[in-house]
């Protein structure tokens, strides 16, 4: 269309806003959007589920909203679009669907990248783009940009590729990417409902799951974008040539993340100790595995390095841990009456398990007094030992102030040279 025709439209949608039968229109829109608040109300409920995509934290921010309301507004404007000149619903309708595609690319990307520090410069990237293809294309100047790009064309051996053709193919990349991620994290989400000793293995079904997925979506995706998949066979010689040489290190650790998955010789939960570093496993991914310390530091463990060294895992074929500590007491003591005390005095401490019982045992005869070492156990070293052990160390305290038993210390006898 010319430009003298596309502005003489823009006049006559600009001249149908002005009229009254516009309200009529605008009430109907409004209507629109009150009826899907309230029906995403009602489908929410008091407590939706977190991270959801469909309902979002609150009831607009997620994909459901846009989607009834663009439902809804198509309904209303095939209802009136006999009875009255339609000039509301040409700028509704381009609204919502930006809308719909802001909210879909955001509220997947937070499922399935929740920590991604550029989530917030990517979804105002992504609003930008949402918005100004809005507004060019109410205002007609979209197909003519789109008539323009279509005339830069270049060709890619006996292929012919135009400007357009790469940008089409670009935003259905992009949706199919989107459609693949959204399935991805739903599936992810449901085997990771509820799980408590098969986490391992339901989070390794997941990335499969994920993986499996986001491969066929790349299909798809280099399919609408024109791209022949048969000239991806050298393609993936070439791949696989990287990897055998710069790439092997990180093929490695991701085929290590899934033999660790499937092993099950670690779980996310363990309390393990690799190079040095001891703490509980918080998560193990397809490349690497986090480790958390008791202090609230992380270690990234590359999952090669779990497979090659020596791991030691605390939690493997029981969680429970023996700790153990010592106090000294004053030669003559009657050790025959004091150690069954110091016993039931441990074992009516907090997190000290009763089987396997505390065991009082003389250890050594100091230069002070009798060293006893009372060794108990605990099934919950994630929630720490030193607290713990304290709560022992105070309760063999008072355990000795009540029988009056004497806790030596050092005496040391100093004498005058000149004596």
């Amino acid at each position: 269309m010319a430009a003298p025709d596309r502005a003489a439209e823009l006049g006559q949608l600009v001249a149908a806003l002005t009229r009254p039968t516009a309200l009529v229109e605008l009430a109907a829109v409004a209507g629109c959007l009150v009826a899907a608040w309230a029906l995403v109300r009602l489908l929410r409920g008091k407590a939706p589920a977190a991270g959801s995509i469909w309902f979002g934290e609150r009831v607009i921010d997620g994909v459901l909203f846009p989607a009834l309301a663009l439902a809804l507004a198509y309904a209303a404007r095939w209802a009136l679009a006999g009875q009255l000149p339609i000039a509301v619903f040409r700028l509704a309708l381009p609204i919502l669907i930006s809308l719909l595609a802001i909210r879909l690319t955001v509220r997947v990307l937070h499922s399935a990248f929740p920590a991604w520090e550029l989530m917030r410069v990517f979804e105002r990237s992504v609003s930008w783009i949402a918005w100004g293809a809005m507004v060019l294309w109410v205002t007609g100047l979209l197909p003519l940009i789109l008539s323009e790009l279509e005339q830069i064309t270049w060709k890619v051996g006996s292929t012919t590729i135009s400007v357009r053709n790469m940008l089409e193919g670009v935003v259905a990349a992009i949706v199919v990417l989107m459609l693949a991620l959204w399935v991805s994290s739903a599936i992810e989400a449901r085997l990771l409902k509820g799980a408590t000793d098969n986490l391992s293995i339901r989070k390794m079904a997941a990335n499969a799951v994920r993986a499996l997925l986001l491969f066929v979506g790349l299909m798809l995706a280099l399919t609408a974008a024109g791209i022949d998949l048969t000239a991806l066979g050298v393609l993936g010689g070439a791949v696989g040539v990287g990897i055998g040489f710069g790439l092997q290190k990180l093929a490695a650790n991701y085929v290590s993340g899934f033999v660790i998955l499937a092993e099950r010789s670690m779980r996310i939960g363990d309390t393990v100790r690799v190079d040095n570093f001891e703490g509980r496993i918080t998560d193990i991914s397809t490349r690497y595995t986090v480790i958390r310390a008791l202090n609230g530091r992380e270690s990234i463990v590359p999952n090669e390095m779990m497979i090659t060294q020596r791991i030691e895992n605390s939690s493997l074929a029981d969680s429970k841990v023996s700790l153990t500590t010592t106090v000294q007491v004053a030669y003559g003591t009657d050790l025959d009456d004091l150690m069954p005390r110091l016993q039931q005095a441990v074992a009516a401490a907090p997190r000290v398990q009763a089987d396997p019982a505390p065991a009082v045992h003389l250890t050594a005869f100091a230069a002070d007094g009798l060293e006893l070492t009372i060794g108990f156990w605990i099934t919950d070293p994630e929630n720490g030992q030193l607290n713990v052990r304290s709560g022992v160390n105070l309760a063999i305290l008072r355990a000795l102030a009540q029988r009056g038993v004497e806790i030596p210390y050092p005496q040391r006898v100093v004498r005058n040279a000149a004596d």
